[in-house]
C-alpha cells in the first residue's frame, strides 16, 4: 500500500496502520493478545534486534496503532500507553530528574497537578505554573535548571489557545524540552510537532476511541533521540496498552474526521442557541470571536470539536443542581469525545494559581454528541426554566 505520509489526511486515516497483504488480505490488523514470544533458536534470542521479544514490549497490533498515530502527528514514532494519564506521566518522567524545574500551563488537565504534587515533588522536581496566554513572555520564568515546558492547547475547561509555535521556538533556543497534550485536536486539527514541539501526546480514550469504551494513551516523538528516551522510560515503567483497546482505537481512526465534524457542527448549533440566553454569562470555545487565543486558533488549527464550557449567571447552589439534574439527555460524565452528550462541572477556582479564577457563577462543560441538536436544545431549555424557578 502507499505510504500514508504521502496522502491527504482523511485518506491517510483510512489506510494508516493497515497492511492487508501481511494478513492474507484481511482488511483490519488482527487482534493480538500475547505475552510470550517464541524464538526459533538461541541465536535469535540473543539477537537484540529481534523484532518482538515479549508482549509488553510490542507486538504487530501495537506497531500498527503506533505507526498510524506517528504518521498522523508527523512524528518519528509513537508509544501506546494504557491511558492518557499514563502517556503524560511517562513523557514527563522521560525528561525530568532531581533538581529540575518544570513549567506547566495553568490550564492543564487537573490530574497533572496531582502528579506534580504527589510524585515529582517527592523526586525533587519543582513545578511552576504559568499563564498559557503569556506566549514568549514565559522566557522570564525559564531558569538554568528548567528542563521541560508542558503545554495543553486549548486548555482544559476554559480552552485558552496557546501560541505553541512561539513557545516551541523559545524552548528550543534555550535547550528546554517541550511536551504538549494534544487531545483536544485528536491529532487532526493541529500538529504541534510540525510547529517544533518535541513530544506530542493525547488520550486516545477520547475522540480516537470515540465510543466511551476504551482507556488508551499515545505519545509521539519528533525525532529518534527523543523517541529512544521515551521508549526506555515506557519499558522501565511497564507501560503496556491493552490489545482490545488498541484494536478499537485503530477502528476509531477510520471514522475520526467524520465523527469530529458532526460533533463540531452539533456543538455549534447548541452554542448559537445558548448565546442568546440571559441565564448564560459566557461561552468558552476557541471558535468564538473574543475567546482567548481565537486568532491563534484560526491561524494554527484546521477545525473545532464538540466540547465547550459556559458560565451560568450567579445563582444559589440549589438552582445549579436543579439545572444539571434536569438535563436528561446530557448526564454527568467525566469524559468527552464519545458519541453521547455529557456534562462535567468545572472548578478552576480550586486549582489555578498563575491566573486565579475570579468569575462568579457555575462553570459547566458540555460534550456534545450525535443527538439531534434540536432535541438537546429543547432539553437545555426546559432545564433552564427549572433553573430560573430556583434562582
Amino acid at each position: 500500500m502507499q505510504n500514508p505520509k504521502n496522502m491527504r489526511r482523511d485518506t491517510a486515516l483510512v489506510h494508516a496502520g493497515r497492511k492487508p497483504e501481511d494478513y492474507h488480505g484481511v482488511v483490519n490488523p488482527p487482534l493480538v493478545r500475547t505475552s510470550t514470544i517464541l524464538y526459533p533458536n538461541l541465536a535469535a534470542y540473543e539477537d537484540k534486534n529481534h523484532r518482538y521479544r515479549y508482549g509488553r514490549l510490542g507486538n504487530p497490533l501495537s506497531d500498527s496503532f503506533e505507526r498510524a498515530i506517528a504518521d498522523l502527528e508527523g512524528g518519528f514514532d509513537a508509544i501506546s500507553c494504557q491511558s492518557g494519564m499514563s502517556a503524560i506521566t511517562t513523557a514527563l518522567l522521560s525528561f525530568l530528574k532531581t533538581g529540575d524545574h518544570l513549567l506547566v500551563a495553568d490550564t492543564c488537565y487537573p490530574p497533572v497537578r496531582d502528579f506534580c504534587r504527589n510524585i515529582l515533588a517527592r523526586m525533587g522536581v519543582e513545578t511552576e505554573y504559568y499563564d498559557p496566554m503569556a506566549g514568549i513572555e514565559i522566557e522570564s520564568l525559564i531558569r538554568p535548571n528548567t528542563a521541560v515546558i508542558y503545554m495543553e492547547s486549548p486548555g482544559s475547561g476554559t480552552f485558552e489557545v496557546m501560541d505553541v509555535p512561539a513557545v516551541a521556538r523559545l524552548a528550543r533556543n534555550k535547550g528546554v524540552v517541550t511536551i504538549i497534550d494534544n487531545t483536544w485536536s485528536a491529532g487532526i486539527l493541529f500538529n504541534p510537532i510540525k510547529h517544533g514541539v518535541n513530544v506530542c501526546l493525547q488520550s486516545a480514550t477520547k475522540y480516537i476511541g470515540g465510543h466511551s469504551d476504551i482507556n488508551l494513551g499515545v505519545i509521539v516523538a519528533a525525532d529518534e533521540e527523543t523517541f529512544a528516551r521515551l521508549r526506555q522510560m515506557s519499558w522501565d515503567l511497564g507501560v503496556c496498552a491493552a490489545a482490545e483497546d488498541l484494536n478499537l482505537a485503530l477502528r476509531g481512526l477510520r471514522t475520526l474526521t467524520t465523527r469530529m465534524k458532526q460533533n463540531a457542527a452539533n456543538a455549534q448549533a447548541v452554542m448559537d442557541w445558548m448565546a442568546g440566553r440571559p441565564e448564560i454569562q459566557k461561552l468558552y470555545h476557541p471558535s468564538l470571536p473574543g475567546h482567548k487565543g481565537h486568532d491563534i486558533w484560526k491561524r494554527d488549527f484546521t477545525g473545532a470539536n464538540g466540547i465547550f464550557s459556559f458560565l451560568l449567571k450567579p445563582a444559589p447552589r440549589e438552582a445549579v443542581h436543579s439545572f444539571v439534574d434536569a438535563l436528561t439527555l446530557i448526564p454527568i460524565g467525566s469524559s468527552w469525545g464519545g458519541y453521547e452528550s455529557l456534562l462535567q462541572p468545572q472548578y478552576p477556582a480550586k486549582i489555578r494559581s498563575a491566573v486565579p479564577w475570579t468569575e462568579n457563577g457555575a462553570l459547566l462543560r458540555f460534550q456534545i454528541g450525535f443527538e439531534d441538536p434540536a432535541d438537546l436544545i429543547a432539553n437545555i431549555e426546559q432545564a433552564l426554566k427549572i433553573f430560573n424557578s430556583n434562582a
